[in-house]
């Protein structure tokens, strides 16, 4: 299940960036951060699809969604200009963004061997 983030909630389950210069992730498991906004379609079309990873992910990685209209500082510090825009941060190493409604399979693959380390042959 994917879970809504502010600004606070942000700040403390994954990076406090007002305290820290250097990137310094404090989640307990990879995650993924959807930036979306409500009246952008690509946003709404990827919805299902993240919500179904979220479960089929479950105790691997975590979910997150924040809502650029109502969040605009993150999407500011995030750099975020064009709207689905994924932030994939695994447990240890920086993140890496993605931008665009991906299909399912990239999103698995990406998934995958950012936040799980798994090479695709």
């Amino acid at each position: 299940m994917t879970e809504h983030l502010t600004k606070q909630t942000f700040l403390d389950k994954v990076f406090n960036y007002e305290t820290n210069t250097d990137w310094n992730f404090t989640g307990e498991l990879p995650c993924v951060v959807d930036f979306w906004a409500e009246w952008c379609g690509p946003c709404r079309a990827i919805a299902p699809v993240f919500e179904e990873l979220s479960e089929e992910y479950k105790g691997k990685v975590q979910f997150y969604k924040v809502d650029t209209e109502a969040e605009q500082e993150l999407a500011e510090v995030f750099g975020i200009r064009s709207i689905p825009s994924l932030l994939l941060i695994p447990k240890d190493g920086k993140p890496q963004m993605a931008v665009g409604a991906l299909p399912k399979d990239m999103l698995e693959q990406a998934i995958g061997e950012v936040l799980l380390g798994i090479e695709r042959a």
